[in-house]
């Protein structure tokens, strides 16, 4: 069954928890004592209905403040798919956890009020979601309840996101007029929007065709594992073991090793114990190459018509996870896929302003700060653009001090130097 991860997003109190509830609620996904601990905690609507937000609620301390603080990820599924939901911050504070939530998300619904209509925060979310490359928006204005099912209210709304998504490039971006409270467009169609012809949220989610191509198009395998048993049955086995995270690979295929740059050809590709003709993107196989050339964990093979950038110096967009500001003299570890090298920031090339998204010059760079910078690596790093490749453009950050996780890169270009 096909599955899709999605992420929604909006300022505080545009009603996400409550939308997510309204979801497993109206797909039965909510177990017996779960709703039977929402009828404890006594918590109601004004009109007397459960509160269905208490079913995102991670933390005690955000039932306390009535606001979601860390990302909750949430199951269900119907008869025509699965999901995973990510239900992210609205608060400024809380950037690095949107980008968190919404880095393998195939779908963002960003919420607005009807009532507020297009504010910051949704400038806001609509960026971090074009800058992670998210290629479906769906536009989710919600509470039209308060505003009395108004097609005016909704039209205007729709033509002012119409306007900010213009310059989303290869975003697609739909709209549902929606009461979470109430169920309005939820489930099924409401009779109190007769004006709005579109699918109920739910069977757009089943239906929506995600447009994943500019993740499919050229091969890359990284290695994860060189597999070498060296055992009586099997003295002269030598397997590389990894997932391909972007086209597909066949047996003759000629392929190139990175950073090496040795060249040989593809023998075999294994699955399960299975011999495959063709190994196709998100598969996790062990390729045989005809020449023992020298391979190790974190080196990448790709075909040799289709090699991506190879470079020591390049700029990358990042997102900043740590208390610790960064340290332009310090060293750190980058991660991507196997591949762990020692790398510094020369230069911080901008910062942007989270709440006019203006770029700037800058010094510093603090905790969810978001700009782009320029990296020197001990090693020469294979990448893609990040848009056009997420699983090879995309990396983190590392703490050489301590190992822990400080920053999400979105990998953009190489660096003459």
């Amino acid at each position: 069954m096909d599955l899709l991860k999605f992420i929604t997003a909006g300022s505080v109190d545009d009603g996400k928890s409550t939308l997510i509830g309204r979801l497993l609620y109206d797909t039965d996904s909510i177990l017996d004592d779960q709703l039977e601990a929402i009828q404890r905690a006594n918590r109601k609507n004004d009109d007397g209905t459960l509160d269905l937000a208490i079913l995102t609620d991670g933390l005690k301390a955000e039932r306390e403040q009535g606001i979601t603080i860390d990302v909750a990820y949430k199951y269900f599924h119907t008869d025509r798919r699965k999901f995973i939901i990510a239900d992210t911050p609205g608060h400024i504070q809380y950037t690095r956890n949107m980008v968190t939530g919404a880095s393998n998300a195939d779908l963002a619904i960003i919420l607005i009020d009807a009532r507020k209509g297009v504010v910051e925060q949704t400038r806001r979310h609509s960026f971090l979601v074009s800058l992670l490359a998210i290629p479906n928006i769906l536009v989710c204005i919600n509470k039209m309840d308060m505003v009395d099912y108004d097609k005016a209210v909704y039209d205007k709304i729709r033509a002012d996101y119409e306007r900010l998504a213009g310059n989303m490039e290869k975003t697609q971006v739909d709209y549902i007029p929606v009461s979470a409270l109430k169920g309005d467009n939820i489930a099924s169609s409401s009779s109190n929007t007769p004006w709005y012809e579109g699918k109920p949220l739910l069977e757009f989610l089943e239906t929506v065709e995600v447009n994943r191509q500019p993740q499919t198009q050229q091969a890359r395998f990284p290695v994860q594992w060189v597999i070498r048993p060296q055992t009586v049955e099997l003295p002269d086995y030598r397997g590389y073991a990894g997932r391909i995270v972007g086209g597909d690979f066949s047996v003759g295929d000629r392929v190139v090793a990175l950073p090496s740059g040795f060249m040989s050809t593809i023998t075999r590709i294994e699955l399960a114990g299975e011999n495959l003709q063709i190994g196709e993107n998100g598969a996790s196989v062990i390729v045989h190459l005809a020449d023992d050339i020298d391979i190790s964990r974190g080196d990448m093979l790709v075909k040799a018509d289709e090699q991506p950038a190879l470079s020591q110096s390049f700029e990358s967009d990042i997102c900043w996870m740590d208390t610790k500001p960064l340290d332009l003299g310090q060293t750190y570890f980058l991660q991507q896929h196997g591949k762990i090298t020692k790398v510094k920031i020369q230069d911080i090339v901008y910062r942007i302003d989270i709440q006019t998204l203006e770029k700037s010059a800058s010094d510093s760079f603090g905790l969810n700060d978001i700009g782009r910078v320029r990296f020197k690596s001990a090693d020469p790093l294979a990448f893609d653009h990040y848009a056009s490749n997420k699983a090879n453009g995309g990396a983190i950050l590392i703490d050489s001090r301590n190992n822990l996780t400080i920053a999400a890169l979105m990998i953009d270009k190489p660096v003459d130097n």
